[in-house]
């Protein structure tokens, strides 16, 4: 099975077949899709100009996808270089009961659905990488009241979620299941009192 630095080597290598260039823009989204599979799918043939189905989208299009998809991942891998440091550092030092963010990161190991859009359609704007930085920057402070990726403050819990966990704060602006540790626990509990009945 290709890794996902071979994979890219294909989407930039001319000589391939554009389609399997487009196929294997695809497959590294099975190592490392931040919104999941299909919405960071979206996300990114929106931000590069092209559509989702063009089974012949220009190459240099195809190449600005992987671009915005590389840099979020070493944007991600940053991060969790430095958890696993954190880590062996506590643990080293007596603190083997992990926290709420640990327990968060362990569903989002390696970068897929570390902002899950349970509606593919709906997803951030920004670049990959600058959600992931914002996301990353409230997962190191305090928690708040809002959304770290748009700042939104119209947080709804939904269940039935196709990601775990099951259910959780969705951010009805941006799209992103919000990770509960970086919100309060009054912000929690208000996305519960709006919560939608019904998953969108």
């Amino acid at each position: 099975m290709a890794g996902f630095r071979s994979l890219a080597r294909q989407v930039r290598d001319p000589r391939c077949d554009l389609a399997l260039r487009r196929y294997s823009l695809r497959k590294c989204l099975e190592r490392f899709a931040p919104y999941g599979h299909r919405a960071t799918w979206d996300h990114l043939c929106s931000r590069a100009g092209f559509g989702p189905e063009d089974r012949s989208p220009d190459p240099a299009r195809l190449v600005a996808a992987l671009d915005e998809l590389e840099e979020a991942r070493s944007v991600w891998l940053a991060y969790e270089d430095a958890f696993a440091e954190r880590r062996r550092k506590e643990k080293h030092d007596g603190l083997r009961r992990p926290g709420s963010v640990d327990d968060w990161h362990r569903l989002t190991w390696g970068g897929c659905g570390v902002a899950w859009c349970d509606d593919h359609r709906v997803h951030p704007h920004e670049p990959l990488a600058e959600v992931l930085r914002r996301l990353i920057a409230a997962l190191e402070r305090e928690p708040g009241a809002v959304c770290p990726v748009c700042s939104g403050d119209r947080l709804t819990w939904k269940y039935d979620l196709a990601h775990e966990p099951s259910s959780g704060p969705v951010c009805t602006d941006c799209g992103i299941v919000v990770p509960r540790p970086v919100l309060t626990p009054e912000a929690l509990a208000e996305s519960r009192r709006g919560r939608l009945l019904v998953s969108v």
